[in-house]
């Protein structure tokens, strides 16, 4: 037992440092780790990681199936398993990487939930710009699609990031890696709005104090909060589609997609490390071309 704990405390130290994940990532490593040690506890002699072989570690991926979890989590299991061994084989623990060649489930990806030009300006339409909170969701939410942002890259960006001048924001994605971002005119200058009209007027909280968008008691926004500006501007605007601040950026990279753009572009805005996670808007893309034509096409129309 004391060897398996040695090896989590250095594996977290490891993607705490050299790979800048958040807090919640390294626990779902760990969580990874914990179910082969169960494995290693119940059919191994409890013998340590450094001794598993690539035989061994295929009875692991097809026990996790037995288990009855989905294939995106076994997926994501054995995800985190092939990280730890890399891990293993950079600190010298092992001399070969037994989980090189293991098969991950295949798993069929859920096209985003996306909005339309004509849904995004119904939402936008629906706020009350008389009021200062209505002021600062109208240049929220036009950044979030502008930009493409996450929803925490949304509501960490400070005023030190804006490169107004140049067209340009800087943000901080995952693994605290940096991109910057051009950003357009309308959310640009909703943004001066916001800075000059409204948060002027907000009585900052010392540790807020370079955070853009606050609440009115002067602290930054939750990711809970603007998931319920949108939620409740959906409504109002009629919008039936389940939504979350993510549905912004769906737009965002999927407009661009059909507009012509260049996937390495879009996949550089976004922040995606992989293409293939980017290539996920070209299915959609193509998805969209198809409903259109069998829709307006007069061999499909009744």
């Amino acid at each position: 037992m004391a060897g398996w704990k040695a090896y989590y405390i250095r594996f977290k130290h490891y993607l705490q440092l050299e790979r800048s994940l958040s807090g919640n990532s390294i626990e779902a490593y760990a969580d990874d780790l914990k179910k082969l040690e169960n494995y290693s506890e119940l059919f191994q002699g409890y013998q340590g990681p450094d001794k598993f072989s690539y035989r061994q570690l295929q009875d692991f991926v097809e026990w996790v199936a037995v288990l009855g979890f989905s294939a995106a989590t076994q997926a994501r299991i054995i995800s985190g398993i092939k990280t730890f061994y890399k891990f293993l084989l950079l600190e010298n623990d092992i001399k070969q990487n037994p989980s090189e060649l293991l098969e991950t489930p295949r798993i069929k990806r859920k096209v985003p939930v996306f909005l339309s030009v004509y849904e995004i300006d119904a939402m936008l339409a629906c706020i009350d710009r008389s009021s200062p909170e209505g002021e600062r969701n109208l240049s929220m939410l036009e950044t979030l699609y502008s930009c493409g942002l996450r929803v925490s890259e949304l509501v960490n960006l400070r005023i030190s990031d804006l490169h107004l001048k140049e067209d340009y924001i800087k943000v901080t994605g995952k693994g605290n890696k940096e991109r910057m971002i051009p950003i357009g005119k309308v959310a640009k200058k909703l943004i001066q709005n916001y800075i000059s009209q409204v948060r002027l007027l907000v009585p900052v909280k010392k540790k807020s104090d370079d955070i853009l968008y606050l609440n009115r008691r002067g602290n930054g926004l939750s990711r809970v909060m603007v998931f319920y500006i949108i939620k409740d501007l959906a409504v109002k605007a009629g919008i039936k589609k389940t939504l979350s601040p993510h549905s912004f950026r769906h737009s965002f990279a999927t407009h661009l997609v059909e507009g012509g753009a260049d996937l390495r572009a879009v996949q550089e805005m976004l922040g995606h490390e992989s293409i293939s996670t980017t290539e996920i808007y070209t299915h959609l893309d193509r998805q969209f071309l198809r409903d259109n034509i069998l829709s307006y096409h007069p061999r499909n129309k009744k």
